[in-house]
């Protein structure tokens, strides 16, 4: 057993006891107030200087014995408005919201990994940052770290996610694009109102719009080359005030996850061109406006080696398992703009304590047994990649 392993598992009381007062104790993105709270007591504890940044997110500094480059490992903190139904003896306290993504592990095992290398100072080759992260469901807190200065003379980048598509004690390190970025699309039709016995006299805009919304898959099958991912979902469809009057405006909320940047560009344009074309069609306005919510994620080829060469030291040989790249979104590549990165998906699956659901359901439940691996991954990598060579 690794050197790292038998240091996570020395402190894994310590992890569990931390994700289990982040559990009962959630906070919505933005609002981590208490969370940030608890961690700088911590690193206050461990003699780790740290600084805010954003709303509650922190930037917390851990300087080696000798100099060297400087790697960030990243750790989420924000909770969800769901009701949990999560059969736990530490459930939550704050009604109505609940760690359903498994963030209250991921804040644990990173402050697990800060006091494994605290006490490890004089051996490190360069510097530790560690972000205590808020606002990933809102793909606001990278950012804010960012803007705080956070990435400013980073080498290296890392983060990892709990999954149930892999038993506890396997990880996956792929490489390329793992998770797809996100665009939030609003269309609005503008025309001009009437009454619903005379349509020729108005200009409608809720069959102009219904015309749109049935063509967007057009553009997923004959915009893009079917090599690549698109996906296009209209979640929100609003037009008209009453039956028998023509709808002056229309609004469309739409999503769109793409991996390609070069395919985001594609799709964006099509779905302008194809919005004025048929409001031009119905003599009609149409305004587009595109928000962008996160980019994709790509795994860095060099790191992603050395991350899985990192987790073979701790796991053993095997203890790799394969997952499709997803279309959910996630703002950890927002840090690889940059620099590079590397993103892990830990397994937490174990059928017999139930903990087999995606993340966001109101069951989800994780085996905890899978924070000691996180935790010493957090910290094998950091080491690894300080004394490497890579650049």
């Amino acid at each position: 057993m690794s050197d790292i392993l038998n240091k996570a598992k020395s402190v894994e009381d310590y992890v569990v006891g931390f994700r289990r007062n982040f559990h009962e104790n959630p906070e919505l993105s933005g609002q981590e107030f208490k969370t940030q709270e608890t961690i700088m007591k911590e690193l206050d504890n461990l003699g780790i200087p740290y600084r805010k940044a954003g709303n509650a997110s922190l930037i917390a500094t851990l300087k080696g014995g000798k100099e060297g480059k400087t790697v960030a490992l990243r750790g989420d903190i924000d909770a969800l408005p769901i009701i949990e139904q999560a059969d736990v003896e530490f459930k939550s306290k704050n009604e109505g919201i609940f760690h359903a993504c498994g963030h209250d592990a991921h804040a644990a095992m990173l402050l697990g990994a800060a006091k494994i290398l605290s006490e490890m100072k004089d051996e490190i080759n360069g510097e530790v940052r560690f972000f205590f992260q808020e606002g990933e469901e809102t793909f606001s807190g990278a950012k804010k770290i960012i803007e705080a200065g956070g990435m400013e003379g980073v080498d290296a980048v890392f983060g990892m996610h709990g999954m149930p598509f892999l038993e506890t004690g396997y990880v996956n390190l792929t490489p390329g694009y793992r998770m797809a970025g996100c665009d939030t699309i609003y269309v609005k039709f503008e025309g001009v109102s009437g009454h619903g016995s005379a349509p020729y006299l108005a200009k409608d805009t809720i069959h102009p719009a219904a015309t749109f919304v049935t063509d967007l898959q057009g553009i997923v099958g004959k915009n893009i080359d079917a090599r690549e991912s698109l996906v296009i979902s209209v979640g929100k469809f609003i037009g008209g005030t009453k039956a028998n009057i023509v709808s002056k405006y229309t609004e469309i909320d739409i999503s769109m996850r793409y991996f390609n940047p070069e395919v985001r560009e594609t799709a964006r344009a099509a779905i302008k061109r194809h919005a004025k074309a048929i409001a031009d069609a119905y003599e009609i306005k149409v305004d587009v406006d595109i928000e962008e919510s996160a980019v994709s994620l790509y795994n860095d080829d060099e790191l992603s080696k050395l991350a899985e060469e990192s987790w073979t030291k701790i796991a053993g040989e095997g203890k790799t398992g394969e997952i499709a790249r997803n279309m959910g979104s996630e703002d950890m590549p927002f840090y690889f703009q940059h620099a590079k990165g590397c993103y892990a998906m830990i397994g937490y699956k174990n059928m017999e304590k139930d903990a087999i659901y995606y993340p966001h359901h109101e069951k989800f439940k994780i085996d905890e047994d899978y924070m000691k691996y996180g935790t010493a991954l957090h910290v094998q990598f950091a080491l690894d990649f300080l004394n490497s060579d890579i650049k």
